[in-house]
């Protein structure tokens, strides 16, 4: 019998995690960069800029995929000089069928 508390088992290998990144990353190809790197990696979601200078993304896929994926945002492209990373996992049912720039 299952656990109540856990999620479903076709969950059990998926997560869905928000993802904020600081430094200089905006102006240097990191977006781009990103988004060649997810489809490598086989993640789905979206990248973007915000108005405060940060990076935002939404990275989903298996924990292993989503740990790579967390690796190189960590450092970024050549040029980019990220000093901070913030992350958040997100609980939902929204599927994405790619990983694409917004």
């Amino acid at each position: 019998m299952q656990d109540p508390q856990q999620a479903p088992q076709s969950d059990t290998h998926f997560e869905t995690v928000l993802v904020s990144i600081s430094g200089t990353v905006q102006g240097v190809g990191y977006r781009h960069a990103t988004v060649r790197r997810a489809h490598m990696l086989g993640v789905t979601g979206w990248v973007q800029n915000l108005l405060d200078g940060t990076v935002e993304a939404l990275v989903q896929g298996t924990p292993d995929q989503v740990d790579h994926m967390l690796e190189w945002l960590r450092r970024g492209p050549p040029g980019a000089s990220v000093t901070e990373i913030t992350t958040r996992r997100e609980y939902t049912d929204k599927r994405y069928i790619r990983f694409e720039q917004v």
